[in-house]
């Protein structure tokens, strides 16, 4: 039973978020907080306000949620076609590389997912006095005793533990995606989305809107014969639309669109836009058209500069971006690179995505492998799993060299998921489905 006090603090997270993105929404807090008793009724009166709200006129960017609003808002000179050709040994070889280099970045940041999360300066701290620094693999129980905190997955995600991938929401969304662009191709829905996530994702591994969106397409489903709007779930009662939940969930669509970022991106906001708005929209649409960028790119900062003129151009996430990129083309070292991105955008800490795409930006500019890449990405810190698992991506489709076996090997081919009704559980099997992703795509 959803209770008042649970429907008010969801109201409130709303709000907090409308006020970030510009809406004259504050005195509809002020307002909320002063009433001294509030009935169903009134909530959802204030529920409705808020969804109703405006944008200020005096707000300096232009963030529209709608798709064809947000091709109007994006670079005139966006390629609409494919940017490169690239052959079928290419493209396996780079797919198998991004999704194996995404798993291991995963796998790697996954027992360092813990508050107080973390800095370079701590984490490359923790590793010296261990000996593991640089990072050459993954981490061993002595470098998490020395750094002082851990993930409850430690167990299965240490050096000398792993027997297996561990379950995951990045790689669980991954597969989740490819599961969409196997039964349905581009013509996916949000019913498909929300049916898949009802069958398979068990609500206390997802977060944020994705948990929120999750209950509610559940509650719809007791009653099925009752008329749902779908689209309008993330409107109301669903705070963190602007986290880093639906840029985790792209990859997929970069691998089945490589070299066409156009088509990545409109993938990507066919599914993000169910439960994300504004920068959380726009960061997935950026990141798979990153991935598809990445394959013919000829230059790290390409794939960024490219991906940049499929978002809006005159948003908040657009000039974060390009400052960060610009930060990270004028460092002379990673390390200086990371303090300019980090000093610069501190107020953006895990899963608040500006800090981290910044951080990824200078992952690529320093690497010189998929495998030293997800270490260099690990290394900076936040939400170390989650976007490791997202570089990984933009790193394997980018260098499209294998993933050596000392990364690979400890998991024994084999791949655990939470998912109720997924029952592969071979890593190279799941490889090869993602390999074959872009022949289900019309060009």
């Amino acid at each position: 039973m959803l209770t008042k006090e649970f429907l008010v603090r969801s109201l409130k997270a709303e709000i907090s978020d409308k006020i970030k993105e510009g809406y004259e929404i504050k005195n509809f807090l002020k307002e909320l907080e002063s009433e001294k008793e509030l009935d169903f009724n009134k909530i959802f009166a204030y529920a409705e306000k808020v969804e109703n709200s405006k944008i200020s006129s005096s707000w300096p960017y232009r963030e529209p949620d709608g798709y064809l609003e947000i091709l109007k808002e994006c670079s005139c000179d966006m390629n609409l076609e494919p940017i490169g050709i690239i052959s079928e040994e290419e493209i396996n070889q780079k797919v198998e590389s991004g999704f194996l280099a995404s798993v291991c970045g995963c796998i790697l940041g996954k027992p360092l997912e813990e508050a107080p999360f973390g800095t370079l300066w701590d984490i490359k701290k923790a590793a010296i006095e261990v000996g593991e620094w640089p990072i050459k693999g993954y981490f061993s129980e002595d470098f998490l005793l020395a750094w002082g905190r851990r993930n409850v997955s430690w167990k299965e995600t240490t050096r000398g533990n792993i027997s297996f991938v561990a379950p995951d929401d990045d790689i669980t969304y991954s597969i989740c995606g490819m599961l969409l662009l196997e039964k349905y191709g581009v013509n996916f829905t949000y019913e498909n989305i929300t049916q898949l996530w009802i069958e398979n994702l068990p609500i206390y591994t997802c977060w944020g809107p994705e948990r929120a969106i999750l209950i509610k397409a559940g509650l719809a489903s007791i009653f099925p014969d009752v008329k749902t709007n779908i689209e309008s779930f993330a409107n109301s009662f669903n705070g963190g639309k602007e986290l880093c939940g639906g840029l985790i969930r792209v990859d997929a669509y970069g691998y089945a669109c490589p070299g066409n970022p156009m088509l990545a991106a409109k993938l990507a906001y066919k599914d993000v836009s169910l439960t994300h708005r504004k920068t959380g929209l726009y960061s997935g649409m950026f990141v798979a058209a990153a991935i598809a960028v990445a394959f013919v790119a000829k230059s790290w900062n390409e794939i960024f500069e490219t991906a940049l003129k499929y978002i809006p151009q005159k948003s908040r996430f657009f000039f974060q971006m390009s400052e960060a990129l610009e930060l990270v083309k004028e460092s002379d070292s990673f390390e200086n690179g990371y303090k300019a991105i980090h000093e610069r955008f501190i107020e953006y800490s895990a899963g608040q995505i500006v800090q981290e795409i910044g951080e990824i930006m200078n992952t690529l500019k320093y690497s010189k492998s998929a495998e030293e890449g997800i270490a260099l990405q690990v290394a900076q810190g936040n939400d170390t799993d989650s976007f490791a698992c997202t570089c990984g991506s933009i790193l394997g489709a980018y260098f499209g060299n294998s993933i050596s076996s000392e990364w690979v090997e400890p998991f024994n081919d084999t791949l655990h998921t939470t998912m109720g009704s997924f029952y592969e559980n071979k890593l190279s099997t799941v490889a090869k489905r993602m390999q074959k992703l872009h022949l289900l795509i019309k060009r």
